[in-house]
């Protein structure tokens, strides 16, 4: 199963996506759900989304 994930697994505290694959919160959880063709949409979609700002720990 393909996957955008690449272990950096922060949510931002702006946006609510991750910080590595810039997935939400829902997305990450229902990952392995969806099928072929919804994970494909969404990895298209993750093109298009800001590039995370990094929070400091």
């Amino acid at each position: 199963m393909e996957t955008p994930c690449i272990a950096v697994c922060i949510l931002s505290p702006t946006d609510g996506l991750c910080e590595g694959c810039r997935r939400s919160r829902h997305e990450i959880a229902r990952w392995s759900s969806y099928s072929d063709s919804e994970r494909r949409a969404i990895m298209q979609d993750l093109k298009t989304r800001a590039p995370p700002t990094r929070t400091t720990r």
